[in-house]
Order: C-alpha cells, then structure tokens, then sequence
C-alpha cells in the first residue's frame, strides 16, 4: 500500500548521497511487500510461535537476586508483535534520518560557529547507525527499504490514514541551507534542525503509543531522548549568538 512513485525531487537526489553507503547490501528480497502488509499474507504483527516437543523444558532467567526457573515451552509468553504504526515509524524516520545527515554533511564546510559544527558531528554519528538498525529491522520481515533516490514521500503514511512525516525540509530551504555560508548558515542550519528534531520526536511520540514491537519502541525512546535534549542544546546557540 505504499504511494504511487511520483519521480525524483531535488529533495531526494540531495538525501542520495548519503543513504546509499549506509544501505547499500540491504537488498529486499523478491517476498518484499507492501509498506502495509507483512509477507505471506500474515495479519500485521502476527510472527509465528514456536512449537512445543512433549517433555522440553524452558530455562526462564530470573530477576537479578532470583534463581532461574524451568517453564513448559507453552507457559512461555507470546513473542513480541509488530504493527502498521511501527511499519510506518521505521519507513519514515529512514529519509528523514537522511535529510538531517545531509544537513549535518553541508556543516561541515560551511559551519562557523564551533558548536554548531560539534553539534552536526554528533548528529551524523547518531543517526548514520540507526539508519542501519532501521533498514535491517524491515529487510528482516520482508518489507520494502527505502533507498537513495526515492522520493521521500512515497514513504509518507499519511495516505494511508497515519500520520505525517513531520519536520522534513523542503527542497528550497534545502536549497538555501546549501547556499548559505558562516553565521547565516549556522542560523539556518539551527533553525532548521530544531524543526526537523521536533518533527522526529512528534513521530517517536505517536509509536510509542501505537507501536507494539520491542526494538521499535526502544528506538523511538532513543529518539525522544536524545533529539529532545539536542532541541534544547539548539535553543540555546541561537539565544546565545543572538540570531535573528
């Protein structure tokens, strides 16, 4: 149920750069399928149990200061689910991620200000591994990766009744982020990345509701977390240099 490909924007010829060496190898198999649906036909979320043998025991860990413990296979709790919300979330926050590495990419030539140049090598190191942890989690369970050279927003699950990918620059604040050099760029830049952090904590914040897979939502904490102490890290750079 992914959108129609509408072509390549300068959005994403811009994003291209970047997302290639960090997804290159993850190639989706020929049961890909939709953004929608997981492969074979299955209900979303739905990964088969383990079968029980007559007379296997389990050994379940027990908390810290506790001993283990043996379990009957089907005393055992059923495996974590994923669902369309965090299809969604994964998809999306993959050339979202993108577009801010991107940005973090033109810091480096073009950055004045030091902090902001430290703050865009922090971002760059954060975000360049997720992209990875995120196109392996749906390589994994058969659903289509987004890749350089897409347009963004064929990954846009607001057509199919989710929210938006929110915080995205356009392509001409992309285009006037690239042309600008020293404090203006680092006005734009911070003004720009406060933005885009503030729409990937809206999307962490809606998984994290809607989301029902582990490792899903342990991204989305980290995101919450961390893009939300770099906002208030922001914030404080364009007070400080008195940006207007």
């Amino acid at each position: 149920m992914t959108a129609p490909r509408t072509g390549r924007s300068r959005r994403a010829l811009l994003i291209a750069r970047l997302v290639t060496p960090l997804v290159i190898g993850l190639a989706v198999t020929s049961l890909a399928v939709s953004a929608c649906t997981p492969s074979g036909g299955a209900e979303p979320g739905a990964l088969a149990s383990p079968s029980s043998s007559p007379g296997v025991t389990v050994i379940q860990p027990g908390k810290p200061g506790e001993p283990n413990a043996t379990v009957d296979p089907d005393d055992l709790p059923s495996p974590a689910t994923w669902s369309h919300s965090d299809v969604a979330f994964m998809q999306m926050m993959i050339p979202h991620h993108a577009q801010a590495l991107e940005m973090s990419r033109l810091a480096s030539s073009r950055a004045e200000d030091p902090q902001v140049l430290a703050l865009a090598r922090r971002i760059k190191a954060a975000q360049g591994p997720e992209i990875m942890t995120m196109a392996a989690w749906l390589e994994q369970r058969g659903i289509e990766v987004p890749r350089a050279g897409d347009d963004p927003g064929t990954y846009d699950h607001s057509s199919h009744g989710h929210d938006p990918m929110s915080g995205m620059l356009s392509e001409a604040e992309m285009e006037q982020l690239a042309a600008a050099r020293g404090g203006r760029f680092d006005t734009l830049f911070l003004r720009g990345m406060i933005g885009h952090h503030s729409g990937a904590v809206q999307m962490a914040d809606r998984v994290a509701v809607d989301g029902t897979d582990q490792q899903v939502s342990e991204i989305a904490a980290d995101v919450q977390a961390t893009q939300t102490a770099e906002i208030d890290r922001m914030r404080q750079l364009l007070s400080a240099g008195s940006r207007s």
